[in-house]
């Protein structure tokens, strides 16, 4: 187990703007500026359905979860396929608005980088992190969620450093 967590301020991660940083305006083999504009607004128009393909991965999370808790030995397997879906929800949760999703899925990913062994308070902390991003998606807490996200990653912190204390 790891030592020296501190309570440190929490750093909330704002993704950068995915389009606007993969591509080149101006100059050859550039996209133009109404491009970009229109990717812009498509990904924009796509915010409701990420709230359909989150509840997908919040399903793919959730059996991943149930297998870790009733799996025995080391878990790695297991923790490996909560691993995965965590990942995958960072990725998209600040490119549609929920940089809530992305944080919390940031942090639940170098929870499980950083565990040594995974026993039941580890199991329970990763549900912990499940429940945040679940509370995140039913209250539509876009960006960071202000004074309750804030609350809501501060908490999970405290979490980390327990278990990984």
């Amino acid at each position: 187990m790891q030592t020296g967590m501190s309570d440190d301020k929490v750093e909330i991660i704002n993704p950068p703007n995915a389009v606007k940083a993969k591509v080149k305006v101006g100059g050859p083999g550039a996209v133009d500026a109404s491009t970009l504009d229109r990717a812009e607004q498509a990904i924009a128009g796509m915010s409701d359905q990420y709230l359909d393909w989150v509840q997908e991965d919040i399903a793919r999370i959730d059996a991943a979860y149930k297998e870790l808790a009733a799996a025995t030995g080391d878990r790695a397997e297991e923790i490996d396929k909560v691993f995965q879906v965590s990942h995958d929800m960072k990725g998209q949760g600040g490119s549609f608005g929920f940089d809530l999703v992305t944080a919390i899925g940031n942090q639940l990913c170098r929870m499980i980088e950083k565990m040594d062994t995974i026993g039941n308070a580890e199991v329970e902390a990763v549900r912990v992190h499940i429940d945040a991003m679940k509370l995140v998606i039913a209250q539509r807490m876009k960006g960071s969620g202000g004074k309750a996200g804030e609350q809501i990653l501060a908490g999970l912190e405290k979490v980390v450093a327990k278990v990984l204390g």
